[in-house]
């Protein structure tokens, strides 16, 4: 460690922020003191079930009832139970306004832009909730998305879930029968795909494909397409294929009726990568991916009503589930598809300025990858109303930490964060009440009980693990 951070919040900031108003609502509602973040941490790890009821009450997540009991068998792993008796809609709290303040903005690197408020959110999701109803989709369904990162994947997933179906996605780039190894598992009812996708100055048809994969998927009863990169793609030879605005044409927007599932009902089916076999399906609840986003968004990443939120992501990745929950912290998403570096390396900078991106999230190999073509963002961009900087994927080298502060922005936070597919979440994470320093995470999450070991099983502090 250096003896200077490279960032560090002053008075003002930290009195302002959602964490420090957490530490002061656990002091008010257990009668403790908590004095500083680390005692904080260590409450969240030794009460847990006060942690909890705290998390939930204070993020303002909705559940039609959270039932008696806030954990069972908590002695096993796995088999500890949260919340066993609770009812919640994932969907309904992500869909908690209908107001006309902006819910989605979108940018595609063919310069398409859509914006969506919140009215517009709601009023689409409940005509494809319509829909799939007709359709027969039920509890327990599983729903496939083959779908760049764009509203429409958005609002397909939450129409799903809103009607207790599974959400899976896949990214358009992946080849037929990466497809087939991961939906192939979970035999979809129905297919929500694009009819194809931009990167890199090229458009890429994604029907071919589409059609090879549902030859292969009986399971599949309808394929939903959306019309992105043609106004009338052809669908001949596309199996059991209709154009979105075709699906949804029949129906008006109503008031979504939202059905309340246990705290465990499966939510979505992630994948590990495929390395060592066939990808292995991991199941996520619905109450544990909401609160865990919660607890990252508001109190670890300090996200507000109106903040707007970036994450380069695919649908392929656990980052778009991720960013996808803010919703329920009244956060703009900002959605992007298409290269970080087309038509060059500026284009997610200039994102950021002109939608007056708040949090901007993106990978190590991105920053490394801005590095070495020498771009200087600090030099070209304002960036203004960006507070904080994310980045994960893997380790942020010490010395992108001091690029970052050197070439992009010198008085934001930037946090390393890590977490995984195979727990929906992140167990370092950063906190904006902390300093920065030089190639460190900033802090464990948390509630998550994080510690490195020696090679007899011990923990260890300041050396190598």
């Amino acid at each position: 460690m250096t003896d200077t951070p490279l960032w560090r919040p002053d008075d003002q900031c930290i009195a302002a922020t959602n964490m420090t108003d957490f530490r002061l609502a656990i002091e008010d509602d257990w009668n403790i003191y908590l004095p500083d973040e680390a005692a904080l941490y260590d409450f969240s790890i030794a009460e847990i079930e006060k942690f909890w009821v705290s998390l939930k009450d204070h993020t303002g997540a909705i559940a039609e009832t959270w039932g008696d009991r806030v954990v069972e068998n908590l002695d096993k792993m796995p088999g500890a139970k949260f919340f066993p008796e609770g009812r919640l809609s994932f969907a309904e709290n992500l869909l908690r306004r209908r107001d006309d303040g902006e819910a989605l903005v979108f940018r595609g690197e063919d310069k398409v832009e859509t914006r969506l408020t919140y009215g517009q959110l709601y009023d689409q999701v409940s005509q494809t909730v319509q829909a799939l109803k007709a359709l027969g989709l039920k509890k327990g369904d599983r729903v496939g998305g083959y779908l760049p990162n764009m509203p429409e994947a958005i609002i397909a997933m939450l129409a799903a879930t809103s009607l207790g179906a599974i959400w899976s996605s896949c990214s358009p780039d992946f080849g037929v029968q990466g497809v087939l190894d991961r939906f192939g598992q979970i035999e979809p009812i129905v297919i929500f795909a694009a009819d194809g996708y931009h990167y890199n100055g090229k458009t890429h048809d994604s029907l071919g494909k589409l059609s090879e994969i549902l030859d292969q998927l009986p399971s599949v009863q309808r394929a939903v397409i959306i019309a992105y990169t043609r106004t009338n793609p052809p669908l001949d030879g596309v199996k059991n294929a209709i154009l979105l605005d075709d699906f949804t044409a029949p129906f008006e927007p109503t008031e979504i009726v939202f059905e309340h599932f246990e705290f465990n009902h499966a939510l979505y089916i992630m994948y590990s990568s495929g390395t060592t076999g066939a990808p292995k399906c991991i199941v996520h609840g619905a109450g544990g991916t909401l609160l865990q986003h919660l607890k990252e968004h508001q109190l670890h990443c300090d996200i507000k009503p109106g903040d707007r939120l970036f994450f380069f992501t695919t649908c392929g990745w656990m980052m778009w589930n991720w960013l996808v929950t803010a919703l329920a912290s009244q956060a703009t998403l900002m959605l992007y598809d298409g290269s970080p570096f087309y038509p060059d390396g500026n284009v997610l900078f200039d994102y950021a300025d002109a939608e007056k991106i708040t949090h901007f999230g993106t990978s190590a190999k991105f920053i490394d990858a801005l590095i070495k073509a020498g771009l200087e963002p600090k030099q070209t961009h304002s960036l203004a109303s960006v507070r904080l900087l994310m980045s994960t994927g893997s380790p942020l080298a010490p010395n992108a930490f001091t690029w970052v502060y050197d070439h992009v922005k010198t008085n934001m936070q930037l946090a390393s964060i890590a977490g995984g597919t195979d727990l929906m979440a992140c167990f370092v994470i950063g906190n904006p009440n902390l300093p920065v320093w030089k190639g460190e995470i900033q802090t464990r999450a948390l509630a998550m009980a994080v510690e490195v070991f020696d090679d007899d099983g011990n923990p260890v502090r300041g050396d190598k693990g």
